[in-house]
């Protein structure tokens, strides 16, 4: 029996196409997580912030982003580069999440490079998620103590607790919504 190309595409079905395709419900799927990450933020994010830790959660989005639509290289500077952008939103430090998340993007690629590689998860989404939001929050600490503040270099010492309190956050968030998500994109 010959297959109906002409058949209307459904959200699930266009979000099964192969990895590095951004396809228009991988947008969709892109834009719903950065939203979600920035709402949770401005609310949640910043009722915690008492603690002294504060969920990323638009990092968090990212990285959940790139694991589950698998997208290129470039694409994945891309999607870096819009999470910098929403984050401009709230930022304490324009500009500066630029450098922060660029990089980041990269190495969550990295990290869902090696899940498909590995066929199953594991603990590479905690893993890469710890590792992003590491790398971009030691980049933000650096740089704003250090250039924006004009402290000395050994001064982002005490930013430590809150830049891998952040990325612990981050890491649980990544782990725990990977699967969920992943089987809700029918990816």
């Amino acid at each position: 029996m010959a297959e109906n190309n002409n058949a209307p595409r459904t959200f699930v079905s266009s979000a099964q196409d192969k990895a590095g395709k951004l396809d228009v419900a991988s947008l969709v799927l892109l834009a719903i997580l950065m939203a979600a990450g920035f709402v949770l933020n401005i609310t949640v994010g910043k009722a915690l912030a008492i603690t002294g830790i504060q969920p990323e959660f638009v990092i968090s989005a990212y990285c959940l982003a790139i694991l589950i639509l698998r997208p290129s290289l470039p694409q994945s500077v891309l999607i870096g580069v819009l999470a910098a952008t929403v984050i401009q939103l709230t930022t304490s430090v324009p500009g500066l999440e630029y450098l922060c998340d660029i990089p980041g993007g990269v190495i969550m690629f990295l990290f869902a490079q090696a899940v498909a590689r590995r066929g199953s998860a594991g603990v590479l989404p905690l893993v890469g998620a710890f590792v992003t939001t590491t790398v971009s929050g030691l980049i933000f600490a650096t740089v704003a103590t250090v250039v924006v503040l004009g402290a000395a270099p050994s001064s982002v010492v005490a930013m430590l607790p809150v830049v891998f309190g952040t990325a612990l956050a981050n890491c649980v968030i990544v782990q725990v919504l990977y699967l969920p998500l992943k089987k809700a994109a029918k990816r």
